[in-house]
């Protein structure tokens, strides 16, 4: 999944895709380098970035969701508002994001079971503004699991096809960078769940520790390491800046599975294309602070 940030302020490439023609090219050219899903935003979600009404949203991606998935792109909309997440499906998005987990409007639940369309559930507590002070665990693993089973149980309640959903533990949401090692190296609680899941430790600042340069970019090879890690544990997707690097990463994995390693865990779902929901896995894709998703 290729990252698309319609933004001025993503922190790791706010403003570069503000113009129509360059986004529009920026998704073919994560198409050309593996991408199998382009995930579209045009809101920030870190902390202190401007909050957007449904329209303003969709002013800022309409136009570019239209034109991807008219090329027959599968569009992923990243978005919290219930009404952008329907004008998306409406203009051909496939997928919907949601980084709040349905906690950021109060319709996403009963829009995504009326729409039909897969769901991309997102742990996370609060807002921007308040989960740096949320991020207190016992067990992160245990309590991200437990908290994501709660939502996913909601989702399912208020008619939402349990097929359709997808979740994300969400890496750098209300979780310093200990949290984050920590969830990544007992992901068997996320696993354990049973529902297909997506990965979003791009550029993520926690990552820092392991590539100190402090532009984002210089994450891509760490990124792309635990995109492996990651594939060899057979998640359903991995949501990615720079595609390249993340997918022979994730190739590498594959065939050395193919060769008899990670015995007992299963493949990487690789093409995590809508519809397909074989490939997709559904019989089964900070430094102190948190981020949030165009990080």
């Amino acid at each position: 999944m290729g990252i698309l940030n319609v933004t001025p302020d993503s922190f790791s490439d706010g403003g570069q895709w503000m113009d129509l023609n360059s986004a529009i090219a920026r998704g073919y050219r994560l198409v050309d380098q593996g991408a199998d899903i382009i995930d579209v935003g045009g809101e920030s979600t870190r902390p202190g970035a401007q909050a957007l009404s449904s329209g303003e949203e969709w002013d800022r991606i309409g136009a570019v969701v239209k034109a991807l998935a008219q090329a027959g792109i599968a569009v992923s909309i990243d978005t919290y508002h219930a009404a952008t997440a329907r004008l998306a499906v409406e203009a051909g998005a496939v997928i919907i994001n949601d980084v709040t987990g349905g906690a950021g409007d109060p319709s996403m639940f009963s829009t995504v079971a009326g729409l039909g369309c897969m769901y991309v559930l997102q742990h996370t507590r609060g807002t921007p503004e308040t989960m740096n002070s949320l991020a207190s665990y016992e067990s992160v693993p245990g309590e991200v699991a437990a908290e994501l089973e709660e939502s996913v149980r909601r989702a399912v309640g208020s008619g939402i096809d349990r097929s359709n959903i997808i979740v994300d533990p969400g890496f750098g949401f209300a979780k310093n960078a200990d949290h984050n090692w920590d969830l990544a190296a007992h992901f068997e609680a996320v696993e354990a769940l049973g529902q297909p899941v997506l990965i979003g430790v791009s550029r993520k600042r926690f990552l820092e520790e392991v590539a100190p340069d402090s532009v984002p970019s210089s994450r891509d090879n760490a990124t792309a390491t635990l995109t492996g890690y990651f594939a060899s544990r057979g998640v359903w997707g991995v949501r990615v800046h720079e595609v390249a690097a993340s997918k022979a990463a994730i190739l590498t994995a594959e065939r050395l599975r193919e060769s008899g390693a990670f015995t007992g865990q299963g493949a990487f779902r690789g093409r995590a294309t809508p519809g397909n929901r074989e490939a997709s896995g559904g019989d089964r894709e900070a430094s102190g602070g948190s981020e949030g998703s165009d990080a």
